[in-house]
Order: C-alpha cells, then sequence, then structure tokens
C-alpha cells in the first residue's frame, strides 16, 4: 500500500492579495467578504489526484504584514513549492514578487534554489480591473526560469483548482517518484532469549 508524505506548499504575497480567501476557496469551496489579517501562519491540507496517483498538499497561508513576517519566516524550511500571489489590480503587490521570492529561497534551506518549484497567482480577475498585464507577468515567469502563472478569482473560483494541480504537478516533476512514493514497511525485532520478566 503506497503512501505519500505531505508535499508543504507555502503561499506568499502582500498583505490583502487574497492568500487565505484562495486557501479558503480551495479548500472548502467557500469566500467571504470579510478581511481578516493573518497573523503568523495557518495551514490546511487537501488531497488530490494526479495521474491516478492521489497526494495531499498542506497549505501553509502566511502573513502578508511586515511586522508578521517574521513570524513566518521559521515556516519556510522543508517546504516544496511556493506560490507567489499578487493582485491584478494593485500593481506594487506584482512589483514586490522578487523580493517575496529572493526571502524565500534564503530561508527555505533548498540545495537548488534556480530549480525550486514556484507558481505565480494574480488574484481578484473578477473585479474586471486588470491593472498588471498578463504579458507583464508572463515576461517576468519566463525571466524567472519559466514560472508557471495563472490568473485566478478566490470569489468564483476561476483557475483555482487548475492552479493547484499545477503546484502538485509541479513538484511531482521535481523529485523522483521513489522519494514521493514510498511503501510502509513493518520491521520485526527477533525477541531477545535471555531471561527476562515473564510478568
Amino acid at each position: 500500500m503506497n503512501r505519500k508524505h505531505l508535499l508543504k506548499v507555502i503561499l506568499l504575497g502582500e498583505s490583502s492579495v487574497g492568500k487565505t480567501s484562495l486557501l479558503n476557496q480551495y479548500v472548502n469551496k467557500q469566500f467571504s467578504d470579510k478581511y481578516k489579517a493573518t497573523i503568523g501562519t495557518d495551514f490546511s491540507t487537501k488531497d488530490l489526484t494526479i495521474d491516478g496517483k492521489i497526494i495531499t498538499l498542506q497549505i501553509w497561508d502566511t502573513a502578508g504584514q511586515e511586522r508578521f513576517q517574521s513570524l513566518g519566516v521559521a515556516f519556510y524550511r522543508g517546504s516544496d513549492c511556493c506560490v507567489l500571489v499578487f493582485d491584478v489590480t494593485e500593481p506594487k503587490t506584482f512589483e514586490n514578487l522578487s523580493k517575496w521570492k529572493e526571502e524565500f529561497l534564503t530561508y527555505v534551506g533548498t540545495t537548488d534554489p534556480e530549480h525550486f518549484p514556484f507558481v505565480v497567482l494574480g488574484n481578484k480577475i473578477d473585479l474586471n480591473n486588470n491593472k498588471v498585464s498578463a504579458e507583464q507577468v508572463n515576461k517576468w515567469c519566463r525571466d524567472n526560469n519559466n514560472i508557471p502563472y495563472f490568473e485566478v478569482s478566490a470569489k468564483s473560483g476561476t483557475n483555482v483548482e487548475e492552479a493547484f494541480q499545477t503546484v502538485g504537478r509541479k513538484v511531482l516533476a521535481q523529485d523522483p517518484e521513489d522519494e514521493i512514493f514510498k511503501t510502509d514497511q513493518l520491521v520485526l525485532k527477533e525477541e531477545s532469549q535471555g531471561d527476562g520478566c515473564k510478568c
């Protein structure tokens, strides 16, 4: 019986770009208009099937507000993928993607930062007020080792499922299958033949 250890995924981006809403939409198919800042970190898990294999995503939602960011840095280590989120109606949130990417790579502890799996999400396309063009983002993604990019809506759910499917595929493509899927093994130790308490 094959099992999969959790794939650890980190959501990063400026405050109020919709990281928590995206997580809630993906895991629970729910959306709330009420904004509540994430303090430190929180996570949810969801199983998904990719090419007939069931894997589990453990998705960490991190604080975008500067005074809370140091609380999240400790959770970067051991991540399998990083999802960079910005708000398509706020250009500054896109301009800061490089800062988030560099900070993540500084603390994650990867031995191959150039090929670490990233996915970029441009959220809030439901507002129909895009101020960051797909061409701009696609150029940035090409310049950063061809990162996949999705325009998404946490409110309507547009492209959210597809984006996280890509997260799973990116990690599976990065890691050899024998490291991702391991077979449960039970090791029995031979009991000592010496005198022992029989009580």
